[in-house]
């Protein structure tokens, strides 16, 4: 009877053992789903259409900025103020002050209405825009077409860095991040091929307007079907759609750990206003004054500069601006190619370092064309090369990282918000450079301006290194608890 009960027992406790062993490997099972062990990374496939969607507003931002480089003196021609300097400014300028004020409200916009409405809002003032300065027969309604056409442009560039970050897997989200730039390259490549014929067909200026609208209303149709952040919807307190979203951008294997991760740095209620004084002080106050630094520096740099007068370096050697336009689009484009393939695998602070060094070298080769010691093709090759060393260069590193960067550093309760205020920093420095580039070449020469861009370079290499972590691979939760100090 004794061994009975022993026998009894003895299988009680190996029921009890082997259930005890199956309530662990579940309970381990779920703790590797929440941590995301043995998933794997998500498909990217499931989130590229979406971001190449958002890369339109790229692709409109970069064309609206080359418009009208080709078309300027055939649309002064037409609407008669050809003789008119201070008219044609006024056509370039005002486009970039409506942008300004665009990206100061991008992300009050962005936060109220989230990134969907957002990105059709960006579009609708740009086809309003590009059609009123098509129809238009005066200065004045070519001014304010591109009034409204640079309130789009304002508010695109934020709202595409902070949708394409929130929608990409953390592996590819440097590559996704680039082809935005990218975009923005073929817009400035696409004007210009488009705007060659307008010096020798009257009125072709206005279909390079025209053209500008069928990518606007395709960004505005193409949003209706394309995913929401989860990140907007998780904050509104929105927690199912969010899954719902993320099962379409990364699947449904992975939405399990893909909110577990957003759950740890947000709460889903945080509807609260932030306040434009928390921008400015406090504990999220350096991330903002990094982001507005780098921008500003990005600028300082020359870049626009560059940009802007690169056809009056090569006139000057006899080379006519389309063929130096072409040139600098090439440097660019392939640049920013380049980059797009590195950025998941050197990192965005290795690729900032090494951009803004080869823009320094590279000033320092312009500085030596200029130089009076150097003259015929000594100086052709330094000038020309440098300048389009420098473009390649800026290409690489600080043109498609700063927003980038932002997008990841930024805490989420604030990120639309300040990345308004980083841009609007952006816009301000580049208005600056552009106003007062001609006359200071004229005052103190190009050697010495040359040099002062260089200076610049070297003092965000400085920067750089003092301040930028590296965030590729890392979910945007991770780098928002690593970075932000607890309250």
């Amino acid at each position: 009877m004794r061994g009975r009960h022993v026998d009894a027992y003895s299988a009680y406790k190996r029921v009890t053992s082997r259930d005890a062993e199956a309530y662990d490997r579940e309970e381990d099972s779920a703790e590797q789903l929440l941590s995301g062990k043995d998933l794997g990374n998500p498909s990217w496939r499931r989130s590229f259409p979406h971001m190449l969607v958002a890369a339109l507003s790229s692709f409109l931002f970069g064309y609206h900025l080359g418009v009208v480089n080709e078309t300027l003196d055939s649309i002064s021609l037409d609407l008669g103020f050809s003789g008119n300097p201070f008219a044609k400014g006024l056509v370039v300028s005002t486009c970039l002050g409506a942008a300004f004020v665009g990206s100061l409200f991008s992300g009050w916009i962005l936060d109220g209405v989230g990134h969907r409405r957002a990105f059709q809002l960006c579009a609708l003032p740009m086809i309003i825009g590009a059609s009123m300065s098509a129809t238009t027969h005066s200065l004045w309604g070519m001014i304010l077409g591109r009034i409204f056409v640079g309130t789009g442009m304002g508010i695109g560039p934020p709202v595409a860095a902070l949708y394409v970050s929130e929608i990409s897997p953390a592996f590819v989200r440097g590559t996704f991040g680039s082809v935005t730039q990218i975009a923005t390259c073929l817009g400035l490549m696409g004007a210009l091929f488009i705007g060659l014929p307008s010096k020798d067909i009257v009125g072709w200026w206005r279909v390079c307007f025209w053209v500008s609208t069928v990518p606007a209303a395709v960004l505005a149709i193409c949003m209706e079907f394309c995913a929401e952040s989860p990140h907007w919807l998780f904050k509104r307190g929105r927690g199912t759609e969010a899954e719902a979203e993320f099962e379409k951008l990364l699947g449904g294997a992975h939405v399990k750990f893909a909110m577990a991760e957003l759950s740890k740095s947000e709460r889903g209620d945080e509807l609260e206003t932030v306040k434009f004084s928390e921008l400015l002080y406090g504990r999220h106050f350096k991330m903002v004054f990094i982001g507005s630094t780098i921008f500003a520096l990005q600028q300082l740099s020359g870049i626009n500069a560059v940009f802007y007068f690169s056809s009056t370096v090569f006139k000057s050697f006899g080379v006519p601006s389309d063929i130096a336009n072409v040139c600098v689009g090439v440097a660019n484009l392939s640049g920013s190619i380049v980059a797009m393939i590195l950025m998941d695998k050197l990192g965005r602070r290795v690729l900032l370092l090494g951009s803004f060094t080869g823009m320094a070298v590279s000033m320092s080769l312009q500085v030596s064309g200029a130089s009076s010691y150097t003259s015929g093709s000594g100086a052709l090759s330094l000038s020309v090369g440098g300048m389009l060393l420098f473009v390649l260069m800026f290409s690489l590193g600080a043109g498609p990282v700063p927003s980038l960067l932002l997008s990841e550093i930024l805490p989420s309760r604030i990120r639309a918000k300040a990345m308004a205020v980083c841009m609007a920093v952006h816009w301000v420095v580049n208005f600056f450079v552009g106003l007062f580039f001609l006359p200071l070449l004229e005052k103190i020469g190009p050697q010495l301006l040359y040099t002062i861009f260089g200076i610049f370079c070297v003092l965000a290499v400085i920067f750089v290194k003092r301040n930028v972590v590296e965030t590729k691979g890392k979910s945007l939760q991770e780098i928002e608890i690593a970075l932000i100090p607890p309250q």
